[in-house]
């Protein structure tokens, strides 16, 4: 698997060891080490920019992703991008500390998350958010990080 990595936003120099935990989310779903993930870690402005600019959502949000189109030709011999993943420093730290919980672990949660949309899971019904929250939950407690759904 081939992590493309990129940090926009100086904030997120304050989380230890990021490329790490961005790593270890990404390879919790996907096992295929023939693909491309690309994260871009960025601020709420950004954020808030390709959520109006793609969603129609004029408010800034955790987590976006942008899944390549299924069917996109692959030159043999590279690896298959997956898509690509936006995260918003200020809103994610905001919601860790809401939550109480630790800002890695919320990082973690969402990268898994931002991959389950890449690999065409979906909420848009309560039939989908099931099966993907499952997902998640399960994931994460393979990495030791309590059900973030649990109330």
């Amino acid at each position: 698997m081939n992590l493309d990595i990129s940090v926009a936003d100086k904030d997120w120099k304050s989380v230890p060891h990021l490329r790490k935990l961005a790593r270890q989310a990404v390879r919790a779903v996907v096992d295929d080490d023939d693909v491309r993930v690309s994260i871009l870690f960025t601020g709420d402005a950004e954020i808030l920019e390709l959520n109006k600019q793609w969603r129609g959502k004029a408010t800034s949000t955790n987590v976006l992703s942008f899944p390549l189109p299924r069917g996109t030709p692959v030159v043999q011999g590279e690896e298959r991008p997956l898509g690509d993943i936006v995260m918003a420093y200020g809103t994610v730290a905001r919601e860790a500390g809401e939550q109480r919980k630790p800002v890695t672990n919320h990082i973690i949660h969402l990268i898994i998350h931002g991959v389950l949309h890449l690999l065409g899971y979906d909420h848009k019904n309560d039939a989908e958010a099931h099966i993907m929250e499952a997902r998640e939950t399960e994931t994460l407690a393979r990495l030791g990080i309590e059900d973030p759904y649990r109330s």
